[in-house]
C-alpha cells in the first residue's frame, strides 16, 4: 500500500462496519433496547462521526463518561438520549439541563443536588441511578437502595433507569456474574416499573438474563473482543497503515534500539517504521531476546517488532520477506484484518480497549462505509 498523506500514517474507520456491529447486537438483544457507548472519543474512532453512524443504524440512547463527551454527541445527534456515566459534576446541573443530558447518579450528594435543581425549576429532569453490585467503583451502596427509594417517592420523582455494571462479564462462567445478577434483582424490587440496565458488550453476549430493558454495548461495536476465550464475531472497524522510512541491512551480533535489549542472531534485513509510542503504539509492545513483542504486516506477511518501541519509530525484522523488499514510503499495517486490536493488546500485555483508545497519533483519519450518514 502506497501512502498518500505525506510522512504520517492513515487511520481508516469503517462506519459501515460500525453500523453493522450495532445492528447485529441489536438482534441479539431482542426485546431490550440497544444503546451505544461512545465514551473515550468513541473508543478512539471519533465521537462525532461514530455517533452519527450509530444513529443512522438505529441507536437512540448514547452513553458517555463526561459532560464534554455528552455535548459532542448532542451536537452530532440533536435528538439523542444521552446518559453521563460519571454522574453529576458538582455545581454543573444547569449545564446538564441546558444540554438535555441525563446524569447517572451514584451518590446521595449527586441525588440531592439533582433533586434540588428539579425543585428549583419545578421540573422532573430525567436521570438514571447507578447501584454498586460488587465492582466497588461508582454507585450507591446496596443498603442505600431503600433510602433512595423513599426519598424519590416523597417527591414523586421517577428515574429514567436503574443501572449496575458487571465486573467479570468477559468471563461468562465466573460466579460473580450470577451474584451481581441476583443483587441487581434485589435492587429492582425497590423500584418497580423502572427500566433496568446491567449488560455491557460481554453481558449482552452472555445471556438474556442480563438484558433487562436496555443493553449498553461498547467494545463490541468497535470490533473488539468482548468475551475471553471465544471467537470474536464482530467486524473490524479500524485499520492503521504507517509508512516505512528506511530498509537496511544489519549483521549478526548487532543490537537494535534503546538499551540494546535485542541482539541479532543472524544477518538481517530491517525496516524502520514511522510509528512509536507518541502515536499510540504502546512501549509494552517492545521486544527483546527473551520476550516477543508486537507485530506488523508488510506485503501481506506478519513481521515481528524487534528492540524497544521508541517515541517516533519501531524497527521490524523483514528478513523472512526474502527478495520481496518494500520501499520507503510504503505502508506497514499495524491494525487490520490480519492483526486486530486484540492481537496487539495480547502482545503488549494489555487489552484491545487500550489499543483503541490510544489511537491519537500523528496520522490522518479516513472515514469510509455507510452512505446513509447525514451530512
Amino acid at each position: 500500500m502506497a501512502l498518500t498523506s505525506g510522512l504520517g500514517g492513515q487511520l481508516s474507520i469503517d462506519l459501515g462496519a460500525l453500523a453493522r456491529n450495532w445492528r447485529a447486537l441489536d438482534k441479539v438483544s431482542a426485546g431490550a433496547l440497544t444503546g451505544a457507548v461512545v465514551k473515550a472519543d468513541a473508543y478512539g474512532t471519533g465521537i462525532t462521526m461514530a455517533s452519527k453512524a450509530l444513529h443512522a443504524a438505529g441507536a437512540r440512547f448514547f452513553f458517555t463518561a463526561t459532560v464534554d463527551e455528552g455535548m459532542a454527541v448532542r451536537a452530532a445527534v440533536p435528538d439523542a438520549h444521552i446518559f453521563i456515566l460519571n454522574g453529576l459534576y458538582p455545581g454543573a446541573a444547569n449545564l446538564y439541563v441546558r444540554q438535555n443530558l441525563m446524569p447517572v447518579l451514584s451518590s446521595m450528594a449527586m441525588l440531592e443536588e439533582w433533586l434540588a435543581k428539579c425543585l428549583e425549576r419545578n421540573e422532573a429532569y430525567p436521570s438514571a441511578l447507578h447501584f454498586d453490585t460488587g465492582m466497588n467503583r461508582l454507585g450507591f451502596r446496596l443498603n442505600e437502595a431503600s433510602v433512595v427509594r423513599d426519598r424519590l417517592q416523597a417527591l414523586g420523582y421517577a428515574p429514567q433507569m436503574i443501572m449496575s455494571h458487571l465486573a467479570c462479564a468477559d468471563q461468562p462462567n465466573h460466579e460473580k456474574n450470577r451474584t451481581q445478577l441476583a443483587l441487581f434483582g434485589s435492587v429492582m424490587t425497590q423500584f418497580p416499573g423502572v427500566p433496568a440496565s446491567l449488560a455491557n458488550s460481554a453481558g449482552l453476549m452472555t445471556g438474556r438474563d442480563y438484558h433487562f430493558q436496555m443493553v449498553r454495548p461498547g467494545i463490541a461495536l468497535y470490533g473488539g473482543r468482548a468475551v475471553t476465550g471465544r471467537k470474536n464475531p464482530m467486524a473490524p472497524v479500524v485499520t492503521l497503515h504507517v509508512p516505512i522510512l528506511q530498509v537496511k541491512e544489519a549483521r549478526t551480533g548487532e543490537s537494535v534500539g534503546y538499551g540494546a535489549s535485542h541482539s541479532l542472531s543472524r544477518d538481517s534485513r530491517l525496516a524502520v517504521i514511522s510509528h512509536g509510542y507518541a502515536d499510540g503504539y504502546l512501549r509494552s509492545l517492545s521486544a527483546s531476546n527473551t520476550r516477543p513483542g508486537g507485530k506488523v504486516v508488510i506485503r501481506g506477511k506478519v513481521c515481528p517488532v524487534i528492540g524497544k518501541v521508541s517515541m517516533d519509530q519501531i524497527t521490524v525484522d523483514i528478513t523472512e520477506l526474502g527478495l520481496d523488499i518494500p520501499s520507503p514510503g510504503e505502508g506497514a499495517e499495524v491494525l487490520g484484518n490480519i492483526l486486530d486490536v486484540d492481537d496487539q493488546g495480547d502482545a503488549g500485555g494489555t487489552i484491545g480497549y487500550e489499543i483503541l483508545t490510544s489511537l491519537k497519533g500523528r496520522y490522518s483519519r479516513n472515514y469510509i462505509g455507510d452512505g446513509n450518514l447525514p451530512a
